[in-house]
């Protein structure tokens, strides 16, 4: 059984920068498409990035095109997500999620870490 755990949420100054984290315990995470999602109050979930199980492939979404970083490290069984040039309109619930197959919809998903809050203060 796969488990994600994220870490690294916080609040943070627009502008500025945070890294979450995706641990992944249970198995190897190298046959999962890894990905973020995120949601703010009254708004639906929102697909952030994705990154195939070799790294190679990267999707982001055009609001973070530029800005945000998605990678994974095989040795920690991790995946991360770089935030730098922060918006007020980044700050939401930030769920990791992992599927064989993958994709840009919630749905594509079928595993799901419990998130953390990102705040962005303007």
């Amino acid at each position: 059984q796969v488990q994600l755990v994220e870490s690294g949420g916080g609040l943070v100054q627009a502008g500025g920068s945070l890294r979450l984290s995706c641990a992944v315990s249970g198995r190897s995470f190298s046959p999962y498409v890894m990905a973020w999602f995120r949601q703010a109050p009254g708004k639906d979930r929102e697909f952030v990035a994705s990154i195939s199980g070799s790294g190679a492939t990267t999707t982001y979404a055009d609001s973070v095109k530029g800005r945000f970083t998605i990678s994974r490290n095989s040795a920690y069984n991790t995946m991360y997500l770089q935030m730098n040039f922060l918006k007020f309109e980044d700050g939401a619930f930030y769920r990791c999620a992992a599927d064989p197959a993958g994709g840009t919809q919630a749905g594509d998903y079928k595993i799901w870490g419990q998130g953390t809050q990102v705040t962005v203060s303007p």
